[in-house]
């Protein structure tokens, strides 16, 4: 799905079609040039959850990448954890994934785990809404 700016559009713009739990989307994909572009905005889910979205993304001889990116979930004003791309090349604990990690509770800022699932060089989406309808979403299964 990385592999132009156009089949990228298309899987954010088709990501309820794809993921029911998704109840609401307002993604959009912001061309800043031939191939590069911004991915903002917000996916509602059920149990007032939301995940919060920003994508850097350069698109270049047929292969797309994530420069960078930062994703939230909330529930209602409760921010619950978040993952970003910043480096903490200091943090040996974070080595297996760098630079990719989660912070999670408690000291939410400073608790950095690692992120195996995430990557620069397919989509980020599937696994993080995976991870939203298998941990927050699946005691109360909503349709």
């Amino acid at each position: 799905m990385l592999t132009s700016i156009e089949r990228y559009e298309h899987f954010i713009y088709t990501i309820p079609e794809h993921f029911p739990s998704v109840r609401k989307s307002t993604l959009v994909f912001i061309r800043r040039g031939v191939s590069i572009g911004i991915l903002q905005g917000q996916l509602f889910f059920p149990n007032d959850i939301v995940l919060r979205v920003t994508e850097a993304l350069t698109f270049a001889a047929g292969h797309g990448r994530i420069t960078r990116y930062s994703y939230e979930v909330w529930r209602g004003s409760e921010k619950l954890y978040w993952y970003d791309s910043q480096p903490h090349p200091d943090d040996p604990s974070l080595a297996a994934t760098h630079p990719h990690h989660k912070h999670v509770p408690p000291d939410i800022k400073h608790h950095r785990i690692p992120a195996p699932g995430l990557s620069f060089t397919q989509p980020n989406l599937p696994f993080l809404i995976r991870e939203i309808e298998e941990t927050l979403l699946a005691s109360g299964r909503e349709g």
